[in-house]
């Protein structure tokens, strides 16, 4: 599922083959605007050499990183 009309237009790495934040003040400003629009916490956290935004949508943990400019989750 995407997220979001506003481009991501920070620095990324590919970790396992996903696209994510390369720092981690990029994805806590992201992980704070995700926050807001689902009504749930959710935290940057560190996966590899990059940072993943993880949360809680209707009881399900996800996991958000980046694909072509979208916020999107991951497996």
């Amino acid at each position: 599922m995407t997220l979001f009309a506003l481009p991501v237009f920070d620095a990324t790495v590919i970790v396992e083959g996903n696209e994510l934040f390369k720092g981690q003040g990029s994805a806590t400003q992201w992980a704070q605007r995700l926050a807001v629009e689902i009504g749930s916490v959710v935290i940057a956290r560190k996966i590899g050499n990059g940072w993943a935004l993880c949360g809680s949508v209707d009881g399900v943990d996800c996991v958000w990183g980046i694909y072509g400019q979208r916020l999107k989750r991951i497996g």
